[in-house]
């Protein structure tokens, strides 16, 4: 699974057997996690908490999901060049 980049602890990354959903990352404390915390992309280039797994405090998600927002273009070129692919679903 690629990371992508580091917030503090929190380390934000694709699995690598996602490629047929929406475009979206998973965030967890330190390591990859089967109960990471996902979070969609959006067309309009924000993005939305699919469910918070892994228990992130609400303050330190908002400052995640304002991270992962600013970095949305730079998010979707990875998930291009990492599942080899022109086009990006979005969930919204």
């Amino acid at each position: 699974m690629p990371s992508i980049f580091k917030i503090g602890s929190y380390l934000v990354f694709f699995w690598s057997g996602d490629t047929d959903e929406p475009i979206h990352v998973h965030v967890a404390q330190g390591k990859p996690s089967e109960n990471a915390t996902k979070i969609w992309l959006t067309a309009a280039g924000g993005c939305i908490v699919s469910h918070n797994k892994s228990r992130i405090p609400e303050q330190e998600l908002n400052d995640i999901l304002k991270i992962i927002s600013d970095q949305f273009f730079y998010i979707c070129n990875l998930w291009k060049s990492y599942f080899e692919t022109d086009t990006i679903k979005f969930y919204c």
